[in-house]
């Protein structure tokens, strides 16, 4: 059996009660910190929480050599591990279909997303947001302004008066801009907003940081506002809103201190 157990948005204690007592009954753990992460947690911590040794693979250990998961799946119970819900990211799917293809049985175990949260913290309406997008840092992407994949789900979204979730960009273990392997590093939404703002300089658009925490932070503003402000520790997200209904105007206003005259109701 190979269980997927997503960890939920914050620290060790966002995990469903159903995941935490599948992660009792496994032999084997493993888990990857390369698609999201715990902010609010450690492997240490969550080790402790849950009284057992966590075997953390980077990428290529997932999506290139698996095989030890594979066959402590086969031989026992293991348990695989990720932030937020565990199938959110084709990684996941990928090595879900490799177990089923060895007859190895699987279980998913689902926790808060991140795309959950942003709908519920901002008032916005889970069925009214199109595409989401990941807007990756600069020197990641390599073309000159804003990459297609950002600016044609935006402006698709937008001509459909649909909202847009944008993943911001995370960094895990070593990347060209770092001395440190294991230094991480994590898109603010100012910097996104800042990025966004050249292109959609007077759109709306509302933060989301740290979603699942204790002390969430909701901010809807300008794009070009937006850029000017600190957000706090991460991980942050935006979501750049469509059409709105009178009921998510007066969310945003209530709940992220949107200006009255970005609020156009449809």
């Amino acid at each position: 059996m190979l269980t997927f157990i997503g960890l939920g948005l914050y620290d060790e204690r966002s995990i469903t009660v159903e995941g935490r007592e599948a992660i009792a009954d496994a032999d084997e753990v493993f888990a990857e910190f390369y698609t999201s992460k715990l902010i609010g947690a450690d492997v240490a911590d969550l080790e402790a929480f849950h009284g057992t040794d966590i075997e953390v693979r980077d990428r290529p250990g997932v999506e290139q050599d698996p095989e030890d998961i594979l066959d402590a799946a086969e031989s026992g119970h293991a348990a695989f591990l990720t932030a937020g819900d565990t199938m959110i990211s084709t990684t996941h799917v990928d090595l879900r279909l490799r177990a089923e293809d060895r007859g190895i049985d699987t279980r998913v175990i689902h926790a808060p997303t991140a795309e959950s949260a942003a709908s519920g913290l901002t008032g916005l309406q889970n069925y009214r947001f199109g595409k989401a997008t990941t807007l990756p840092f600069e020197y990641a992407h390599g073309a000159d302004g804003l990459p297609a994949s950002v600016t044609d789900v935006l402006d698709d979204n937008r001509e459909r008066g649909l909202h847009t979730l944008v993943y911001l960009d995370i960094k895990v273990g070593w990347n060209p801009r770092k001395e440190s392997e294991t230094e991480d590093e994590y898109m603010t939404a100012n910097h996104a907003a800042e990025l966004l703002a050249d292109g959609y300089d007077d759109v709306l658009a509302v933060v989301v940081a740290r979603a699942g925490s204790p002390d969430p932070l909701v901010e809807a503003d300008r794009l070009s506002v937006l850029a000017e402000r600190d957000f706090g520790d991460p991980l942050h997200l935006l979501v750049v809103p469509g059409d709105l209904h009178h009921i998510e105007a007066d969310a945003l206003a209530s709940l992220a201190d949107a200006p009255s005259e970005l609020l156009n109701v449809v």
